[in-house]
């Protein structure tokens, strides 16, 4: 958390600010309940509160769209930041010269693998995989990205911000970079985080002192010119607890801590909206079927009975069940079942067509599993285009929302604690290049054809291939199959390996012409050159 001092609103203007926009977000709650209710009802804590461990899934009897959101939610997080390996990269800016390119590329691979190395360490996979879940479900996720007390094994610390505490509001640039949390705080929870709220704990200052009350602070965090003011203010609750706003925390940051990013979004909206929220008429009427078909089951196993109230039976308290027998009058009919007047037998094709619909709009057949055990390359590249199609706008917007933030974050930290150099990821001098599996598939796709380019300028004849700059199409393919800067040579190598050796120049300083069958042989390993023209003698005397 920041420490030093920034001018911010009163702690009573910070709160009603937070009630707007509170109000505002007010509209959608009854939505999200319903995503969460039939999408992902483990979720829903936040939105409506309950006892921890209680059973949330009473009301949910299909469990296609459950699925399909785990499976989309894990695709995102293979797709996007793959916690096995690394989905950024920093580069040369457009304002640096190739030469600088090529001395600066291994400094800035060093700065991107200690990077790397705090988000392993951290609990970024735990918590980025729970933002997914909220992104798929709700349409908007809420990320909060800390520094950890020094001495922890990262530097990196990450919260998932379930919606039912944040409130978002779009800054001048169009992000949602003005962020609102309410949280309740145990007293050390409080005190940790908080040190300045000891008083609100004190039994004599008037504020409650027992060990389960919990406080209520709103954090609050708006961009300005030098950057993110943040307010952490204590909220007034009923009882003794807190009587007036308190502000507990002050400070700004160069980066916000709060990441908010968003599936979609409609023309004057501020939240997002979700592929549940596409599919939700289709998840409802699944459910609705599926517990028909249930019903319908149910009475197909134990039947509807009619009796004759003869004073033998009494139908209240007969029971159906295996092996039971019932007493009835001599001559009389019994028990006698009742003929259903239809059959449910549609229900196989309504809910065929359903789950179909569902799968498709959570891109379950796209992104999911393959069932084949093996692929060609075409196949390969195809299902690969055809998730790119899929994702492209919604890529296109995590990408500006989630990928940049979380590096512009992580680089403010470490550079601020000394780990990295003082860089600045601002495109002119230092590029932030994403290189996750979904953004490759793009690069691989370009190389690709330029490899068969390549190929086609072979059938032309010699002439032709002197288009190519070798050195250049080699690095370019590097850059595109992601081969680290530090494996290749820079040309200052270069040049001083393509200067002849002053030991194989003639006496009037002209280089030696070597012998090409000879060295031909000595680059296959053979040891034993070939004979053209005069002997060519080797460190052994043959005679």
């Amino acid at each position: 958390m920041a420490t030093s001092q920034a001018p911010a609103d009163a702690p009573d203007a910070i709160l009603r600010r937070y009630d707007r926009a509170r109000n505002r977000r007010s509209v959608w709650e009854d939505h999200w309940r319903d995503c969460y209710e039939f999408a992902m009802p483990q979720r829903d804590g936040a939105l409506s509160p309950g006892m921890p461990g209680e059973r949330k899934a009473d009301r949910l009897f299909d469990g296609t769209a459950p699925e399909a959101v785990d499976q989309l939610a894990a695709s995102l997080m293979a797709e996007l930041t793959p916690p096995w390996s690394r989905w950024f990269n920093f580069t040369p800016g457009t304002d640096v010269s190739e030469q600088d390119s090529q001395r600066l590329a291994a400094p800035l691979e060093e700065v991107g693998a200690t990077v790397q190395s705090h988000f392993d360490r951290s609990n970024f996979a735990v918590e980025i995989h729970q933002c997914y879940l909220d992104l798929v479900t709700a349409g908007t996720a809420c990320l909060m990205f800390e520094e950890a007390p020094l001495g922890e094994a990262a530097a990196f610390r990450f919260t998932a911000v379930p919606l039912g505490e944040a409130v978002l509001e779009e800054g001048p640039s169009g992000m949602l970079d003005v962020t609102f949390r309410r949280h309740d705080y145990s007293r050390e929870a409080l005190l940790a985080r908080f040190p300045k709220a000891a008083h609100l704990l004190d039994a004599g200052s008037g504020h409650v002192a027992e060990d389960d009350r919990r406080i209520t602070v709103v954090e609050a965090v708006t961009p300005d010119t030098a950057g993110f003011a943040y307010r952490a203010v204590a909220q007034p609750g009923d009882g003794p607890a807190v009587q007036a706003a308190d502000g507990l925390a002050e400070g700004r940051f160069d980066v916000s801590p709060f990441i908010n990013f968003r599936w979609s979004k409609a023309p004057g909206e501020v939240y997002g909206r979700s592929p549940v929220m596409k599919a939700l008429p289709d998840i409802k009427t699944a459910n609705k079927v599926v517990e028909l078909v249930l019903k319908n089951a149910t009475i197909a196993v134990t039947g509807i009975w009619q009796a004759d109230d003869d004073g033998v039976l009494n139908p209240a308290t007969v029971k159906l069940l295996p092996g039971t027998i019932i007493p009835k009058a001599v001559g009389s009919s019994g028990l006698t079942p009742l003929a259903a007047p239809g059959s449910f037998d549609v229900s196989g094709l309504i809910l065929e067509d359903l789950r179909s619909r569902i799968r498709a709009s959570l891109l379950a057949d796209r992104l999911g599993q393959v069932n084949a055990p093996r692929m060609t390359a075409t196949e390969i590249l195809e299902r690969s285009a055809e998730m790119e199609r899929q994702l492209g706008a919604t890529y296109g917007r995590l990408q500006a929302e989630l990928l940049f933030p979380l590096a512009r974050r992580a680089v403010a930290i470490l550079r601020r604690r000394g780990e990295i150099p003082d860089i600045a990821v601002d495109g002119h001098d230092v590029d932030l290049q994403i290189v996750s599996p979904i953004a490759m598939h793009r690069r691989h796709a370009e190389a690709q054809g330029a490899l068969q380019w390549f190929q086609t300028l072979g059938l032309l004849g010699p002439d032709a291939a002197q288009i190519v700059k070798p050195q250049q199409a080699a690095r370019w393919l590097a850059k595109a199959f992601r081969v680290p800067e530090s494996l290749l040579r820079t040309e200052q190598e270069i040049e001083e390996m393509t200067q002849p050796d002053p030991a194989a120049l003639t006496p009037d300083g002209a280089p030696a012409v070597a012998d090409p069958m000879a060295a031909l042989a000595a680059l296959a390993g053979t040891g034993a050159p070939a004979q053209m023209g005069a002997p060519v003698t080797t460190g052994a005397d043959h005679g």
